[in-house]
Parts: C-alpha cells; structure tokens; sequence
C-alpha cells in the first residue's frame, strides 16, 4: 500500500516535471553545432553532394595521387593473403 503511493507520488511528480519544460526543446544528440556554409573557402557548386561531387579532374596531383591509391589498394590485396597463409602454415607446423 505504502510502496504504491510511493510509486505513484514519484510519477506525479515527474509528470509535473516533464509538464514544466519549454516543448521547443529538441531531443537529439549532437557534439558540435553545425557548420555554417560560408566564407570558408567552400567552392558551392562543387561542394554540393551532386552527381558531379567528385571531379577527379579537379585534383591536384591526380597522377601522383591516384597511383599511389591504385598501389596501396594493390599491395593490401596481396600481402594480407599471402601473411594469412603464411601465418597459418607456420601455425600447424608447430602442432
């Protein structure tokens, strides 16, 4: 009986807490607020998500860049495998 009115009053009291709060408040996690777009440097047409959002012509460097890209892509694929087999064969010798 004592519980339940406990409960209740506790209830009560945070209806009446909630009841109290401005409603234009918005629930939503953020860490910063957002980015103004503007006098940054942004260059507006080609910052826009579009279909033309990456011009790779646009890069500087692009020869430079996108070898050294292709290469690292390249070489991840085949030495991760050839580590694994490795690993793995020195594994089951030594059982």
């Amino acid at each position: 009986m004592a519980m339940s009115r406990g409960i209740r009053s506790g209830l009560k009291l945070l209806s009446q807490a909630e009841s109290g709060l401005p409603r234009s408040v918005a629930r939503e996690f953020h860490a910063t607020s957002m980015k103004r777009m503007g006098g940054h440097g942004h260059d507006e047409p080609y910052y826009v998500h579009a279909k033309h959002m990456y011009n790779l012509h646009r890069m500087k460097n692009q020869k430079l860049k996108m070898t050294l890209g292709v290469l690292g892509a390249v070489s991840i694929g085949v030495v991760v495998p050839l580590y694994a087999v490795a690993f793995q064969q020195k594994k089951t010798a030594s059982a």
